[in-house]
This record gives C-alpha cells, sequence and structure tokens, in this order.
C-alpha cells in the first residue's frame, strides 16, 4: 500500500495554564506567554486548509520539534541551541511524531457566534472579528462531542455480558459434540453403488480473457478486478481512501491517503466441449454383497467415477439408530444380530461405532 501524500496542514495545541487554543507552530502560548510543555499533544483545528507557506512545510519536513533539556522551551528539528535559554540542544528530548489523528477536515466547519458582541465567526476563527473577544471557549463547546442523557454503560457490565456469550458459546459446543455409548445391535444393512454415464457436451464457465482456452467460443466480458499493487503499474487504476491527517510533531500536519493500484482485464463466459453427466446407473441392496451396476455405453460415452454408499440400522434400548459409511470394508464387518458399541451424540445421531 502506498502512502499519497496531499499536503499540509497546521495544527493546534491548548495550553494546560490558561485554555487557551495557539496555533501548533507557536512555541509559546498566546495567553499567558508560557511555553508548549513537552506532553500536550497536537490536535486538529476544526477546518485543515492546505499551507503555501514555504516556511512551515520545511519545518514539517524537518522532522519533529525537541525540547531543551534546561528550560523545556520547544524549538525546531533543525535548532542547535535553545530559543528560550541558549542552551545547547544535542541531548534534547524529540517529541513524538506519526499519531494518527483523525480524517482530514477539509470542509467548512461553520460559524460560531460571539459570546460578547454576538457576531457571527468562522469556526477556525479565535477572536471575534467585531469585537475582539476570545472564542477560545465558544470554539471548544462546538468542539465538544454531544452528551447524552442516558448513563455510560461500566465496563464491568460490558465484561460480564461477554463472558456469558462466551458461556452460552461453550455450553452449546460441549452439548452438541457429548457423546453417549450404547450397546446396539445391527438389524439390517443396505448400499447403494452408481456409475454416471458422461457425454460430450457444451458446457460454459467463465474466467479472464488470457485463461480461455483457445478452442473455446467466447461469450459476453465485463472489468474485473485481476490483480492489486502496493506501486503503481502501467494500467493500473489508482484506487485511494479518505484523506487523513499524521502529527509530524512539529505543529503541522501531513495529509495522507492509503492508496492501491488496481489493473482491470476482461471477464468472459465461454463454451467449450466438455465430459458431462447424462445419466447414471444405480444399483441397490439389502444384503452384505454390494456390486457394481452393468453398464452399455453408447458411442462417444464414458464412465464417470462411481460412488458408494452403506448404511447399517441398529437397534438399541429400543430405538433404531442408522450409520453411513462409504467403507466397503468396514460395511462387510456389520453382520446383521451382531453387536457392537454406537457412540451417539445430543441430535441422536451416530457418530463412531466400535
Amino acid at each position: 500500500m502506498t502512502k499519497k501524500r496531499l499536503g499540509y496542514v497546521e495544527l493546534e495545541w491548548t495550553c494546560p495554564r490558561c485554555e487557551t487554543r495557539n496555533l501548533g507552530t507557536h512555541e509559546f502560548c498566546n495567553g499567558c506567554g508560557g511555553p508548549m510543555p513537552e506532553d500536550v499533544e497536537f490536535e486538529q483545528p476544526l477546518e485543515e486548509k492546505f499551507l503555501t507557506d514555504a516556511d512551515k512545510i520545511a519545518r514539517a519536513k524537518a522532522g519533529p520539534d525537541r525540547h531543551c533539556p534546561y528550560c523545556n522551551a520547544r524549538n525546531r528539528a533543525d535548532a542547535k541551541y535553545c530559543g528560550g535559554c541558549g542552551g545547547d540542544l544535542s541531548d534534547a528530548a524529540v517529541r513524538k511524531a506519526g499519531k494518527v489523528l483523525g480524517a482530514h477536515r477539509g470542509g467548512s466547519a461553520g460559524t460560531i457566534r460571539c459570546p460578547s458582541c454576538n457576531s457571527e465567526n468562522p469556526a477556525s476563527a479565535r477572536k471575534c472579528s467585531s469585537c475582539g473577544a476570545s472564542l477560545a471557549d465558544t470554539r471548544a463547546r462546538k468542539d465538544d462531542k454531544p452528551k447524552t442523557d442516558g448513563k455510560p454503560i461500566s465496563s464491568g457490565v460490558i465484561i460480564g455480558v461477554v463472558l456469558f456469550f462466551l458461556a452460552a458459546c461453550i455450553g452449546l459446543i460441549v452439548l452438541f459434540t457429548r457423546t453417549d455409548s450404547l450397546v446396539g445391535q445391527v438389524q439390517s444393512v443396505s448400499w447403494t453403488r452408481s456409475v454416471p454415464i458422461l457425454a460430450l457436451g457444451e458446457v460454459e464457465h467463465e474466467a479472464f480473457y488470457g485463461d480461455i482456452p483457445s478452442d473455446a467460443e467466447v461469450g459476453d466480458c465485463i472489468l474485473k478486478l485481476h490483480d492489486t499493487y502496493d506501486e503503481p503499474v502501467a494500467g493500473a487504476v489508482e484506487s485511494c481512501g479518505e484523506p487523513y491527517t499524521v502529527d509530524t510533531g512539529s505543529g503541522i500536519g501531513e495529509v495522507v491517503q492509503d492508496c492501491v493500484y488496481e489493473v482491470y482485464e476482461e471477464y468472459c463466459s465461454y463454451t467449450v466441449l466438455d465430459w458431462v453427466e447424462v445419466d447414471t446407473i444405480t444399483a441397490t441392496g439389502s444384503d452384505s454383497n454390494p456390486y457394481w451396476p452393468t453398464v452399455s455405453l453408447l458411442v462417444d460415452q464414458q464412465e464417470g467415477e462411481g460412488t458408494e454408499t452403506y448404511e447399517v440400522v441398529f437397534i438399541a434400548d429400543d430405538e433404531r439408530y442408522t450409520y453411513s459409511t462409504e467403507s466397503e470394508s468396514e460395511f462387510e464387518c456389520y453382520e446383521i444380530g451382531s453387536t457392537w458399541t454406537l457412540n451417539v451424540n445430543t441430535l441422536g445421531a451416530v457418530v463412531s461405532v466400535e
């Protein structure tokens, strides 16, 4: 699978001291001036617009930012000395990167109303365009997940339900695989042997065009997926999933898609001459001497592979139990009146005989 890179978007982070929402590339809070702590994560904005600023794009490509080991100030990946205290960044802690933040928010997030002057502002705005008031609280409320009136289901309840169904499944498995042993006597036996008669006839199949025999008559064709590749190949159709945003650790998110490359080929019906069953000759009996039926073939006919089935009826505890086998040598052992141990499941079927 190939990752198709669509571009970069600026992320945001929330100051843990004053709860101000800041642009991802801002290393210090716009509200209280404090540095961004190492344990504060980047978040997706309500609207993600692709960046055109070459410097910010270069910052994302340079790698995750680093936090000064002396004052904890955040610095760009390519910085050698801390912008806060001037300390050497050789041993600086590198921010985590690679986390998938969510589906790309490329559409409009709508508008929010200023709590001070009631003016409408874009959902991505941080300050009211009319009065300059902060929209941080309003944005936070818009970004909140809706609450429900019902109480959340506790993990204990969920675990209990799972364990109940697991126990029920195990109980059913035990029930249907458990067997009882009964002593049964052979009351009767029967057998059936069948031989199919084959003749050449037109048979319709389906296959990709390249796999159709040369002597076949090709019918209707459609385009059908033949192969999928992780890398582009000649004639392939690119098929990509929904774009999503990945944290680069620099305050910039990279928007990517997972893509595969599909090759379609003609998939056709075709007709060929093949051996098909035109008749079946069967012999049956109620004794221990099975035989194959006599077969008379016409011109351009041949015998197919024969099949054989054998049944034994046992009486055990005044109940009749039927046992089937395809083994002639086993069938010959069941003499009328002989006694055997039957292993019978809960559905009353004989699963084995000893």
